[in-house]
């Protein structure tokens, strides 16, 4: 069964797509910086300079779709791809109607309303339930590929390393945010990209394909309930296809 598909963790990607910042984290000692992560991966690793009329994007691993809604806002056409059937479904409705109600976790069975809005859904963007290590051969290639904490949730990422290539027009740009949190229920050991210097070895998976164009740690905080929190550090790239 994929773990994405359970109601509780909708919830909590709802949340951390498009809740209010007091929702996400109520205390003000907490990680503010953790904060609206989907949109910072887009705003501070795309680059808007140059871009081509017309100009196409793929988020893969999009999840319930605030990045592909911020890229949205640059680029003609967007599709969002997720192995999460129920987080394409949630992004569509947001795509359809504009807003959607979610339950999240207080403590307890004890949960709170929300509400995720998306201003002026662009007609755009399409969603599409996918799969990042499998995606089919007549998808077109893209000006953009953005990828956010997808890498490390792969159960084999060099399936997706090695059509990459193939994905991504010539002078277009990949941005990928990555934690490196291997665990073996995503993963096997064996298809780990490094251990202990999974950035360097990305660097040596993209070459020669990719240059390297900017890194920055990128730290985000998903809320499981007012007084737990995962609060992670991802590794921000964008590189230029040659």
């Amino acid at each position: 069964m994929n773990p994405y598909e359970d109601s509780k963790l909708l919830g909590e990607y709802l949340l951390f797509h498009y809740g209010k910042d007091e929702d996400i984290m109520p205390w003000d000692f907490g990680p503010q910086n953790g904060l609206h992560f989907p949109k910072r991966t887009v705003h501070e690793l795309v680059d808007t300079s140059n871009l081509p009329s017309e100009a196409r994007a793929l988020d893969l691993g999009c999840a319930v779709g605030a990045s592909s809604f911020e890229l949205a806002n640059i680029y003609q056409y967007v599709l969002g791809v997720d192995f999460s059937d129920s987080f394409i479904k949630a992004a569509s409705q947001l795509h359809e109607e504009g807003s959607l109600a979610y339950r999240f976790l207080v403590e307890g069975n004890s949960h709170a309303e929300g509400l995720a809005e998306v201003e002026d859904p662009s007609g755009r963007i399409e969603f599409k339930t996918g799969d990042a290590c499998n995606l089919p051969d007549n998808l077109g290639s893209f000006d953009l590929i953005h990828a956010a904490n997808l890498i490390c949730r792969l159960p084999n990422p060099d399936r997706l390393f090695d059509r990459l290539p193939s994905l991504v027009n010539k002078g277009g740009q990949l941005v990928l945010a990555t934690p490196f949190t291997w665990l073996e229920e995503f993963t096997p050991v064996e298809n780990w990209i490094g251990s202990g210097n999974s950035k360097e070895k990305l660097q040596e998976k993209l070459n020669p394909n990719f240059v390297l164009e900017e890194s920055k740690d990128l730290p985000f905080v998903i809320r499981e309930h007012r007084r737990k929190f995962q609060f992670s550090v991802s590794l921000g790239t964008r590189w230029r296809r040659v």
